[in-house]
């Protein structure tokens, strides 16, 4: 474990559940007294974090920093897992816990919150190869998914600056299931596609926050992007769909998502472009621009007329 300064989480509740023997955690901030009910949202983290660094993070200074709490005080019952691996989940088996191993932590936790509050149909916000991960739960279970959000997914990796300079390491990510991550490893995150998207107290904050749960990360994931994509058949993700793509953004290409959406075969769906944006982007300088995006497509109407569509 790391030495980082411990950052402890506030203001939710913990819960413990089992998939088979494995342990996983979760992280529940309900909706704020008093707000009209607007669902219940699931936020699935990426490959070098988990839950609560990501979505409920307090930096000082920073108004709205916890996307949970923003979410909450507009009505979500808001929810976060730490994937098999990852946080305070079980890391035990020898396994590089994969993007299917997350997509079937999801179907736990899916569960989960049915048994425990009645919800069937959950919002969901992945990011990164947490979108892939949210991507193929949605594609396993279309009828559990109200909405499906997508940040910094990638479909088939071509044009992707980030996944050609990570496949270089993929020998090694192959022959490990976890690789070590540090401070420097993580503002690498924010550096890597375009320095100065996110102010210098957000990414500490960050780093805090993780290397607070974790000093090493599954590699999974990483060998799942660099050696195995597609992964998702858009043809078979039949659920409203957000693409959230960053201006800067470089694990994926416009292009690669562009081809993705039109495939989409559910037409309630959107394709954004966030200007100002790298690939972390809850901690980014536009953070409250990406929750406004996210917001929208979660609480859009549906639609009167749907023509010829079922």
């Amino acid at each position: 474990m790391s030495a980082t300064p411990s950052v402890v989480w506030t203001g939710g509740t913990e819960h413990w559940i089992k998939k088979g023997d494995v342990k996983l955690f979760l992280w529940n901030k309900p909706r704020a007294e008093g707000t009209k009910p607007a669902g219940t949202l699931l936020f699935v983290h990426g490959s070098s974090m988990a839950g609560q660094p990501t979505v409920d993070l307090t930096v000082p200074g920073r108004p709205d920093s916890s996307a949970m709490d923003w979410f909450r005080e507009r009505g979500f019952d808001t929810w976060v897992m730490d994937n098999e691996g990852y946080g305070r989940s079980d890391k035990s088996r020898p396994i590089n816990f994969d993007i299917s191993n997350g997509a079937d932590d999801l179907e736990a936790g899916a569960k989960y919150i049915e048994q425990t509050t009645g919800a069937r149909k959950l919002h969901l916000y992945g990011i990164s190869s947490g979108a892939l991960k949210a991507a193929l739960f949605a594609q396993r279970n279309p009828d559990r998914v109200a909405r499906l959000a997508l940040d910094a997914f990638v479909w088939t990796g071509n044009g992707s600056p980030t996944l050609d300079e990570r496949k270089k390491k993929l020998a090694d990510f192959q022959k490990n299931n976890r690789r070590p991550i540090d401070r420097a490893f993580v503002r690498s995150i924010f550096s890597r596609d375009h320095a100065g998207c996110a102010d210098d107290a957000t990414v500490e904050a960050f780093a805090d926050a993780i290397l607070t749960l974790d000093d090493s990360m599954p590699t999974g994931t990483y060998v799942d992007m660099c050696s195995k994509l597609p992964l998702i058949d858009p043809k078979k993700l039949n659920v409203p769909t957000l693409l959230m793509r960053g201006e800067y953004d470089g694990i994926a290409s416009i292009e690669d998502l562009i081809d993705f959406f039109a495939l989409l075969p559910d037409m309630d769906k959107q394709f954004t472009v966030m200007k100002g944006i790298s690939h972390a982007s809850f901690q980014q300088k536009n953070y409250r621009m990406v929750y406004h995006i996210l917001h929208g497509f979660l609480t859009q109407e549906d639609p009167v007329y749907v023509g010829d569509h079922a």
